[in-house]
């Protein structure tokens, strides 16, 4: 949910048109949660979307679930750690980060997310990285802003990743 809060606080940033549209399990805590963000320069239609261009699957149980409705040519960010790349998605682009191990290796398992937003960012580029740190302070509560320089850190690894690739 805050990898999408943050992409759609950087979209309002940028004066772009924006949707965050989250949906949680029944199980609200601990159970699964995912979230559709939709940006755009032209007016935003809808909130969902049966086909979207790209797909951030954290684990293999979202991936299982998401894989099958991205569009062809679509691309997937697979946090490789937890989750094993669809062998039935040829006709996709498909980039594995060990987003899991990254974050290990920054002290905090938590900012796994903040590793494949950074990535989708520099992969995709539906905003700016800066846009995403400026959000950073606006999305995380008051209690957590204490980990903006980790979250920082995390966002630029995983641009790297993808820029080294």
């Amino acid at each position: 949910m805050v990898m999408g809060q943050l992409l759609a606080h950087a979209a309002l940033v940028e004066d772009k048109n924006v949707v965050w549209f989250p949906s949680y399990g029944p199980e609200t805590r601990g159970g699964t949660a995912d979230c559709t963000v939709i940006i755009s320069s032209d007016e935003i239609g809808s909130p969902v979307t049966p086909t979207p261009d790209t797909l951030i699957a954290m684990n293999q149980l979202l991936l299982d679930k998401f894989a099958p409705s991205v569009k062809r040519e679509g691309v997937m960010l697979v946090n490789s750690s937890l989750a094993a790349p669809p062998r039935d998605r040829d006709d996709c682009k498909i980039v594995s980060i060990a987003a899991n191990d990254v974050a290990d290796e920054l002290g905090n398992l938590r900012v796994a997310n903040m590793v494949m937003l950074g990535a989708f960012v520099e992969l995709v580029k539906p905003v700016k990285l800066e846009s995403v740190r400026s959000a950073l302070a606006e999305v995380l509560p008051p209690h957590r802003r204490d980990l903006i320089p980790l979250n920082e850190r995390a966002l630029e690894r995983g641009a790297e990743i993808i820029a080294r690739s």
